[in-house]
């Protein structure tokens, strides 16, 4: 009891110490999870003398990590900005993994002298793509819709084929023909749990009146949660139950939704400041300069030969531009994922799994540092980054269960056709209206002849009947402008 207060103290200094590293590292132009693992790192043997050395453990907490950190990516990704790079999502989450898995496995035999299950497990753990990375990196790139959008897809679904192939090769489970068939089975399962729990989800939270904000967010995140656990009791992919849980969640119409994403967020950051943080902490310097050579190996190997010929082989039915093959080649993002993957040969005792855990290490840091300080040059060279592209609307909702009715509290996005169009041209259905608007931090009641404006905050009241029709009205004009119906635009 008398080290709790110690045990608290440290955990709220090193947690304010990572917050500010975001500002530090925005200016110096560094990933900020580098400067959470430096933070582990100064905090272990090397630096406090703080000892950690649980695979076990770390492993476990890293799980735990990364199933938030994928309930945070699917409730922020919009199902509108994926939507057309599904088909490029889906392959590049399953059959670039398998073409990856299987060039890095026989170029380290051939380069490291690694028998051929090892060698494997070594392109299993080094398949994944890391979630964390992509959305911090990513959304602020400026990259167009169909590129992030396949890679935040590619991101969120492709820790469930790795985690696969990493365990069944870490167990020692015989590898025939009847090992494709498993997968399907655990990843098709997975998908149908998550469906069934964002889905069933979605409904519960709508129709239920709990007595304040707060649960809402905090019920959301433990469907997520729920999937997950669900999706791995059932011998299914609990990390693909929880991303399509949380995809089919955040596309569906919560109750006060941005306060669930706010949630979301900052659950996110807090996931992976702890799991950068932990994996630092376990990391030991002294054995990693052995590891730099192996490390610096693979990561030319993932980067210069399996990323290219995964991408290439599987966007074939796609016939993607040179230039869009080459941006997906650059941007398969690592992070913390290949280290958590990497922890399961070590917790299993699979011999030298110890070696290939400080080389991925040491893969990590190279890699985040090149590829994430070269993303948004080698876009813009290619002629794939936007200056700015305007966001949609942001419709929050909070039910009036007794009343029968909701209010909806609307946004208006820099770049929104909703700019310049008067009240009377909006033509919400009956049974709504705008009752509020707040401009540059003034409310006033608007008139038929007021004229919206760009950053404006909407209070709309309206009855639950007429409460789908207004939305779609709301975001068909601020898609197409006050001549939506004309131009086909319906807002779904």
């Amino acid at each position: 009891m008398d080290q709790l207060p110690v045990l608290l103290g440290v955990g709220g200094v090193v947690l304010l110490a990572s917050v500010l590293a975001v500002r530090v590292s925005i200016r110096l132009g560094l990933p900020s999870l580098l400067l959470y693992l430096g933070i582990g790192v100064l905090l272990g043997e090397a630096g406090f003398g703080i000892r950690f050395d649980n695979p076990a453990l770390t492993q476990a907490l890293g799980l735990a990590a990364l199933v938030m950190i994928l309930a945070e990516g699917g409730l922020t990704t919009r199902w509108s900005a994926v939507k057309p790079a599904l088909g490029a999502g889906i392959a590049l989450s399953t059959v670039a993994v398998v073409v990856s898995v299987a060039v890095t496995g026989a170029a380290l035999h051939w380069l490291l002298g690694l028998d051929w299950r090892f060698a494997l497990l070594w392109g299993a753990v080094l398949a994944s793509t890391d979630a964390a990375a992509v959305f911090s990196v990513l959304r602020s790139a400026g990259i167009g819709k169909r590129l992030t959008g396949a890679l935040e897809l590619e991101s969120g679904i492709n820790d469930a084929p790795a985690y696969i192939a990493v365990v069944v090769l870490a167990e020692g489970t015989t590898v025939d023909w009847t090992l494709p068939l498993l997968a399907a089975y655990e990843l098709a399962a997975g998908l149908a749990i998550g469906l069934g729990f964002g889905f069933a989800g979605g409904f519960a939270l709508r129709r239920a009146a709990l007595p304040a904000t707060g649960l809402y967010p905090l019920a959301t995140v433990a469907v997520c949660v729920v999937a997950y656990s669900s999706g791995q009791l059932l011998h299914a992919s609990g990390l693909l139950a929880t991303y399509v849980a949380a995809l089919v969640l955040g596309n569906s119409r919560l109750p006060h939704r941005s306060d669930t994403l706010s949630f979301a967020e900052g659950l996110g950051w807090l996931a992976q400041i702890g799991l950068f943080v932990l994996l630092g902490l376990f990391a030991s310097p002294s054995r990693l300069l052995d590891a730099v050579v192996p490390g610096l190996v693979a990561g030319a190997v993932v980067l210069l030969l399996a990323r290219p010929i995964s991408v290439v082989l599987s966007m074939l039915p796609f016939r993607l531009p040179w230039r869009e093959q080459a941006f997906l080649s650059w941007a398969g993002l690592r992070g913390a994922v290949p280290i958590v993957l990497a922890m399961i040969p070590l917790s299993h005792g699979v011999p030298g799994a110890q070696r290939l855990v400080d080389a991925v290490f040491v893969l990590v840091i190279v890699l985040t540092l090149l590829q994430g300080a070269t993303l948004g040059p080698l876009a813009r060279r290619l002629g794939l980054a936007k200056k700015s592209e305007p966001h949609e609307i942001e419709v929050d909702s909070a039910p009036l269960d007794e009343m029968g009715a909701e209010l909806l509290q609307v946004r208006i996005q820099p770049g929104s056709k909703l700019h310049g169009v008067y009240l009377s041209e909006l033509r919400l259905p009956v049974g709504a209206t705008i009752s509020l608007i707040v401009r540059e931090g003034t409310g006033f009641t608007p008139q038929k002849t007021t004229r919206l404006q760009e950053n404006d905050q909407l209070l709309v009241v309206t009855t639950s009947k007429v409460r789908d029709a207004v939305e779609r009205r709301l975001r068909a004009v601020d898609r197409a402008g006050r001549l939506a119906r004309w131009k086909g635009e319906s807002g779904r």
